[in-house]
């Protein structure tokens, strides 16, 4: 019964951002399974199926444009920071002294280090299998929605996710490790968060320039759907609609021609 209301929840949360924001890849489900937790049946996992690891944002891509469930955990895993924030490795010295990102992505080692320490993290104890899938196809129950999509679309996300709430949403940036930003931070804080692609992303994950991402927890979708249709009944809608009644003006040559017609006999 539990099951059915869930996959009921999902079909309803799908219908209504496929309707109201009209993303151009599928919306996901994502779940982080603790251990005593099963698998759910018909999922890919890197390194079992195709003889590989990725980093997670090679996943969520896969999801989200091959429309595939996939499962990953810590022998599936590529990228050494997303080892490190979900909880599969241990934060050695070396990472967190900003060894990464020195002349990269920050001066010195010791910015760096404020770097690293912003990213979200999981613990050992809360490190899990992620599992993702498109929403109508989630044969779990997620803990995340994420929808990739241009600022245009996120922004009538944002619009939906505070109809019931007003306010603002506040998200923060670092252009690394997206991927704890979409499943950790949101887990954590049960809030929804505007995703900026980070440069691994892109890279890797070939997040395309004009796209960004939007979740929320999953505890938020009925309302979030609610708040999808109510702002478009509201006139909050994409595409967006231009406003094109106006008069135009012309150039100095077109706007004699018109003087010409209004001299016409």
């Amino acid at each position: 019964m539990q099951q059915t209301v869930h996959a009921q929840k999902l079909s309803d949360l799908e219908t209504a951002i496929l309707t109201y924001v009209r993303p151009d890849t599928f919306p996901l489900a994502i779940r982080v399974l603790k251990k005593e937790e099963a698998l759910p049946d018909r999922v890919k996992r890197p390194a079992r199926d195709f003889g590989k690891t990725f980093s997670i944002c090679q996943g969520v891509t896969m999801s989200r444009r091959y429309g595939w469930s996939i499962a990953m955990g810590k022998e599936d895993l590529s990228c050494p920071i997303a080892k490190i924030a979900f909880g599969f490795e241990e934060e050695l010295d070396y990472y967190s002294k900003g060894s990464l990102t020195d002349g990269m992505y920050t001066k010195t080692c010791d910015l760096g280090a404020l770097t690293e320490a912003a990213v979200p993290k999981f613990s050992k104890e809360e490190a899990g299998t992620i599992v993702m899938a498109p929403l109508g196809r989630a044969a779990f129950k997620p803990e995340v929605i994420t929808v990739y999509g241009n600022s245009a679309q996120v922004m009538r996300m944002v619009a939906a996710a505070l109809y019931h709430t007003g306010g603002e949403i506040t998200s923060t940036f670092t252009a690394r490790a997206d991927c704890a930003d979409i499943v950790i931070k949101t887990i954590k804080t049960g809030k929804p968060q505007v995703i900026l692609p980070c440069y691994g992303d892109r890279v890797f994950g070939q997040t395309h320039d004009h796209e960004m991402a939007f979740t929320i927890p999953f505890s938020m979708a009925d309302e979030f759907a609610e708040g999808l249709q109510q702002t478009h009944k509201g006139g909050v809608r994409y595409p967006v609609p231009t406003y094109l009644q106006y008069e135009a003006k012309y150039p100095d040559t077109y706007e004699k021609l018109n003087e010409m017609f209004d001299t016409l006999p």
